[in-house]
């Protein structure tokens, strides 16, 4: 069977594995791709954005499922593009794709729904946002409403911060934005919640806890996530079941209502407070670095559950895990999220071995004459799979230790809150 993974990050590179890993034979190939995803797959150079050679190396090459991995592509339309040249495309169409393309279609259905979320306005302009600030009482969440990568959010102490995140964002930081979200800020513990559906039936997909700031302590900027670990310390069955009934399934049903059918990932970033979910945000595939924490503790075929969403049959999969805890540490290069230097080599990469249960998968890396690079700023991402997370991150750290590259840097208290 002939598959195209869309895109060129860890992420990709875990789906690349696991489907790699399945029963059918397959050939895939990975636009474009990284120095990772080269080992196990063919990586084809593409523009993502041209979506009309995208679709005629697809015929060339008579490939028979097409996997979408960031968010870019889904928001601007390319299942929708695919669909009409009948290529079977799992992930959400441009429509479904709103729910992570703007912040204000998702909260609109929440007020709709009565769907729990923090409290908000939306503001078209900075005189508009700077006039509610200074009436309001701080802190403050304030978002660019289209997609920035996981950065466009500001939590702001005082007028000051405030000021500056309304000028980032209405000056064109995370690209043309003419609105901008405005929320209170709500305390409490964050946790991820996934779920994968065919449009009719849904199925979990496992917890895990992102850790999106850039330093020690869950402090500095916000990234594209600096590590994770799954499951979630706070999931439990009466949590699991106000998410699914106040969350998730209000949503399916308002996107019904619209005509939308969602087929895809879906992954609801929520906060926790007394056992009490509030929606965040959705994203509309699965998170980075989640989906590499928690692709290796699936049990099930993942290309026998990309095919049954895509056919419509979901409902006759059942999706097993392994019993076991899973840590993602993310390795970046100096200076990221800010200006970082892209060309770096990554001079002993070669000499990581991994041990059962272990995994590296690459992100912003590219090879050249058997040399490995790194040209972006998240670079490589370690993980681990044990009976505990202490165990789990120590191999980890051995690792990086291992890996001793002067261009980089991790965080050193991932899963610090399941970790004594």
């Amino acid at each position: 069977m002939n598959i195209v993974i869309i895109g060129s990050g860890a992420r990709e590179h875990s789906i690349c594995a696991s489907l790699n890993r399945s029963k059918k034979k397959t050939k895939i190939f990975c636009l474009p791709g990284n120095a990772g995803t080269e080992n196990i797959a063919k990586n084809i150079s593409i523009d993502l954005n041209d979506f009309k050679k995208i679709k005629s190396f697809i015929l060339k090459n008579k490939i028979e499922l097409v996997i979408v991995g960031p968010e870019k592509p889904l928001v601007s339309g390319i299942v929708d593009f695919l669909e009409k040249f009948n290529i079977k495309v799992f992930g959400p169409n441009s429509k479904a794709a709103q729910l992570e393309g703007s912040k204000i279609f998702t909260k609109e259905i929440c007020k709709e729904y009565n769907i729990p979320t923090a409290g908000f306005g939306i503001f078209k302009n900075k005189s508009e946002a700077m006039k509610f600030i200074k009436k309001s009482n701080f802190p403050l969440v304030i978002k660019a409403d289209n997609l920035a990568a996981g950065k466009g959010v500001y939590i702001c102490n005082n007028t000051k911060e405030a000021k500056i995140a309304v000028n980032d964002i209405f000056n064109g930081k995370f690209g043309d934005a003419d609105k901008l979200l405005i929320e209170e800020y709500l305390e409490g513990e964050e946790m991820s919640y996934f779920i994968i559906t065919d449009g009719k039936s849904i199925k979990f997909f496992q917890t895990a806890q992102d850790h999106k700031r850039v330093l020690e302590g869950d402090k500095g900027k916000n990234t594209g996530g600096m590590g994770a670990y799954s499951p979630s310390r706070l999931i439990n069955n009466k949590l699991e079941k106000k998410i699914l009934n106040k969350i998730i399934n209000p949503t399916i049903r308002a996107l019904g209502k619209m005509g939308i059918k969602y087929k895809g990932f879906l992954y609801a970033g929520l906060m926790i407070k007394e056992n009490e979910p509030y929606l965040i945000e959705y994203n509309v595939r699965m998170g980075d670095p989640e989906c590499q924490t928690i692709l290796p503790t699936l049990e099930t075929d993942l290309l026998e559950i990309f095919l049954a969403c895509c056919d419509k049959t979901l409902d006759k999969i059942n999706i097993k895990w392994k019993e076991l805890k899973s840590i993602c540490i993310v390795v970046c290069s100096k200076g990221y999220p800010d200006k970082y230097e892209k060309k770096v080599e990554i001079k002993n990469i070669h000499k990581i071995n991994l041990g059962k249960n272990e995994y590296l998968f690459h992100a912003g890396t590219t090879a050249y004459e058997n040399n490995i690079y790194a040209i972006g700023g998240r670079v490589l991402s370690f993980v681990s799979l044990s009976n505990n997370y202490k165990s789990a991150k120590k191999k980890i750290t051995k690792n990086i230790k291992n890996l001793n590259w002067s261009g980089g840097f991790f965080r050193k208290d991932i899963g610090y809150k399941v970790i004594d």
